[in-house]
């Protein structure tokens, strides 16, 4: 009887798992679709997905749209719309895995300074090194630069003796001031005409969207993501303790420096294609764990999932709330990232 009640209860997870997977495909297909066909031109569905066939399988679909429609749909939002959905889930889980590593759920590669060695080492490229093996130049110098930062944030803990959760979001908090104030020194230095082009790197945008460069945040995220969701079994035995992760054989001390590693590539990547975008990365996980719980096996991909829906969102409100002119994506996230670190610094206490 038991073993009835057993497989009953496994056959309905796995119809959950199934509903909410494909729950969560048509979310983002929605999400999708209204980013595309948002905007100063508005573009109806049917011309939306005539298009993106089309490009599948030339001639699949008859042409009732103009060149100029098509070439908004194509060439401007689709690849915006596709990288928010990149930087929107890769922010996403590596926030998810930094809060998992630290045991702090206010940790987040914004706060750790890892965004702003990000955009250090994109400025730095930018206005002074030049882009001297080509594309590649600036997330390069995005990685290095959010390496660098995560080393600086490490350094910072141990020499302050700041091993606990909460002080090690402050060090991060520290070296971010003190990384943007470096990243203010190259604007400052760098040529005035060319110094406009940093803003993008410092408030956030998706403006900047091009299929040919689409390929690299899209190969970081798959490799360095599929790693994450891996480990999830690690990452949950971290969330209880070095002792009991230690017990289950998990070198504790360097699979906290693989993740923080990982998270860094991520995000570096990330800001060099999009800027800098706060606390997406924050924001997510937690609002994932009040649906599915603090398995990290849902964790990770459910932040994933939202991520990626809500930096849509966020674009689509960075876009029409001063329409014809695009906001900064940045100010959106900063703003309701605000508000929901306060909601939760509050939820703390009242805990």
């Amino acid at each position: 009887m038991s073993d009835t009640r057993t497989v009953q209860a496994k056959s309905l997870l796995s119809g959950n798992k199934l509903i909410a997977g494909l729950g969560g495909l048509v979310l983002l297909l929605v999400s999708l679709s209204f980013a595309v066909s948002v905007g100063a031109v508005q573009i109806e569905l049917g011309t939306l997905w005539g298009v993106f066939l089309n490009k599948l399988s030339p001639g699949m679909i008859e042409q009732t749209w103009s060149q100029g429609r098509e070439a908004i749909v194509w060439e401007i939002r689709f690849p915006r719309a596709l990288l928010a959905m990149m930087v929107g889930a890769g922010l996403a889980i590596v926030g998810a895995s930094l809060q998992a590593v630290t045991r702090n759920p206010l940790a987040d590669p914004h706060l750790l300074g890892i965004s702003s060695g990000g955009a250090f080492g994109a400025i730095l490229a930018l206005l002074h090194t030049g882009l001297f093996i080509g594309l590649l130049t600036v997330p390069l110098f995005a990685f290095l630069g959010a390496l660098g930062a995560t080393a600086i944030v490490l350094g910072v803990s141990r020499f302050a003796d700041a091993t606990s959760a909460d002080r090690l979001v402050l060090a991060g908090v520290a070296v971010s001031f003190i990384v943007m104030a470096a990243a203010n020194g190259l604007i400052f230095l760098g040529d005035p005409r060319a110094t406009h082009t940093v803003v993008f790197w410092m408030l956030g945008g998706l403006g900047l969207a091009q299929w040919s460069q689409l390929v690299y945040p899209l190969i970081i995220l798959f490799v360095c993501g599929a790693w994450l969701m891996s480990q999830a079994a690690a990452l949950n035995a971290m969330t209880v303790g070095d002792e009991t992760a230690s017990t289950l054989g998990i070198p504790v001390a360097r699979f906290r420096l693989i993740v923080f590693v990982v998270g860094a590539l991520i995000t570096g990547v990330m800001v060099a294609f999009s800027g800098i975008i706060g606390f997406v990365g924050l924001m997510v996980p937690h609002v994932v764990r009040l649906v599915v719980g603090g398995d990290y096996r849902r964790v990770l991909p459910g932040s994933a999932l939202i991520g990626a829906v809500f930096l849509l969102w966020a674009d689509i409100a960075a876009r029409t709330v001063m329409a014809p002119e695009d906001m900064p994506i940045g100010v959106v996230t900063g703003l309701v990232g605000g508000i929901f670190f306060v909601w939760l610094l509050r939820g703390k206490r009242a805990a």
